[in-house]
């Protein structure tokens, strides 16, 4: 996947959770774990596009930490969703897959890096 793809993907990860908290009950808990997952979904893409502009390698490692931990992040907001049963399991399956996807390119990205310090 190129660089370029992958900005694609996690920008639409963030435009899926944009319509997802749009669509969550208006309630306490609604509102406070949609912004949560808000944040943290958006904010993937936008440090994925800071890393791609790493100075380093030792800077873009750093970066792609911060990436991973806001798609962990997401995927935890999202699993609370599950759980407090604001959303039903098979609405978020595919979200979640998604997301764990991301994480896990994010994670290959940075031990490739690593291995070539």
């Amino acid at each position: 996947m190129t660089e370029e793809q992958f900005k694609q993907r996690t920008k639409q990860l963030a435009l899926r959770v944009i319509r997802l908290v749009e669509s969550l009950p208006k309630s306490k808990t609604g509102d406070v774990i949609g912004r949560q997952v808000l944040r943290s979904a958006t904010s993937v893409g936008a440090n994925y596009r800071a890393a791609c502009r790493a100075k380093s390698n030792a800077d873009m490692i750093n970066k792609l930490r911060i990436v991973e931990e806001e798609a962990d992040e997401t995927l935890y907001w999202l699993e609370l969703l599950v759980e407090a049963e604001l959303i039903a399991p098979n609405r978020l399956a595919n979200l979640m897959d998604e997301t764990n996807q991301i994480t896990a390119m994010i994670v290959s990205s940075i031990n490739t890096l690593r291995k070539k310090k």
